[in-house]
């Protein structure tokens, strides 16, 4: 590329000739459309991965990611799916055990009412423990920055000892350790499966 030669002014739309003999080159034109306002979106690049080409995510797909990636989210579909299933397993527990006391039959006003309390203090359960798991796993894989079985027994430890804790210290100990111990065989098995 040839400079321009003494006090002329650089004009945007001259086009300078490159070294090649015959081919012309407008560079500031050539700018304007790489990188100024004349930039134009390509679907069809695709940036290397690993040796596995795979296309460039748009914005909107990278915004969606960060949301459903947030603990936020995570905590909150814990807390829902936890309820549902709950519901789910309150609702077969009163079926099959039902807890009516009394010497008389059953009524089945007295069945449904039984079955609507224990599928409700079912699902408040596991979506509570669905939640505080999610959300404390989330923030202990941020802060630590690794994905790893560490994280799950960490979680479950803290998580069991919380809900351990209201019953005694006793209690805390024990379901600290036991909480942990389940949630990191469940995330090995889930991990080797």
């Amino acid at each position: 590329m040839s400079a321009p030669r003494g006090d002329a002014k650089l004009n945007p739309y001259e086009s300078f000739e490159q070294n090649v003999p015959g081919q012309r080159i407008n560079w500031y034109e050539l700018m304007d459309q790489m990188i100024g306002e004349k930039k134009q979106r390509f679907s069809n690049i695709t940036v290397p991965n690993v040796g596995i080409p795979q296309p460039m995510r748009p914005p909107e797909e990278i915004r969606i990611s960060g949301i459903m990636e947030s603990c936020a989210f995570k905590s909150t579909m814990s807390f829902a799916i936890g309820g549902l299933l709950g519901g789910a397993f309150g609702l077969f527990t009163a079926g099959i055990d039902p807890n009516i006391t009394g010497s008389e039959t059953p009524t089945t006003k007295l069945v449904l009412k039984e079955m609507k309390f224990r599928t409700i203090s079912y699902a408040k359960n596991f979506a509570m423990i669905g939640a505080m798991f999610a959300g404390t796993e989330c923030v202990i894989e941020t802060y630590r920055g690794k994905s790893e079985l560490l994280n799950g027994t960490l979680s479950g430890g803290i998580v069991g000892g919380v809900l351990g804790f209201r019953a005694g210290l006793q209690a805390g100990i024990l379901g600290a350790a036991g909480f942990a111990a389940f949630s990191t065989a469940i995330d090995y098995w889930m991990r080797h499966m």
